[in-house]
């Protein structure tokens, strides 16, 4: 950690943190609203999982029993696992392109579904429609994302 000798210098510093975003988002942890790269993670399926499994990022929440049906909705049979390990192994049964269409039809519905209570539950409690509007918006971002996931992934 850097050392100030002075106030002032720990507020320019502070200052300059807080005006230079590029500077100090360098590594892709601040939320700028554009297209992510998912070719800046350690690993293909770790990208997708901090994509799409993330319900802060995605706006759904994929829980292990979610998982297990969208791997069998696609064509694949899972036991339950920790989330992750479960999400590692669905993307290896995407080997292929047409896996990994059917894999992503599977997460498209489910999340469409998770849309529609989110939806109703916003009419019906319009307070808290604000809440689940965000959701609704990070869940449809994400399904816009498929397409490139699929053109990227083969």
């Amino acid at each position: 950690m850097k050392d100030f000798k002075d106030v002032e210098e720990l507020r320019a510093e502070f200052e300059a943190m807080t005006n230079s975003s590029d500077e100090y988002c360098a590594d892709g942890s601040c939320s700028t609203g554009e297209e992510v790269d998912l070719k800046d993670y350690p690993s293909y399926t770790e990208a997708l999982y901090a994509r799409i499994v993330a319900p802060h990022v995605s706006g759904i929440y994929f829980s292990r029993w979610d998982i297990k049906e969208i791997a069998n909705v696609a064509g694949d049979s899972m036991a339950i696992h920790p989330r992750k390990r479960m999400f590692e192994l669905l993307m290896k049964f995407a080997v292929s392109q047409e896996r990994m269409e059917a894999v992503l039809d599977a997460m498209e519905n489910h999340m469409l579904e998770k849309i529609a209570i989110y939806r109703e539950i916003a009419d019906n409690f319009p307070h808290s429609a604000p809440i689940f509007e965000e959701k609704i918006a990070k869940a449809e971002a994400t399904i816009k994302i498929f397409p490139q996931i699929l053109k990227e992934y083969f």
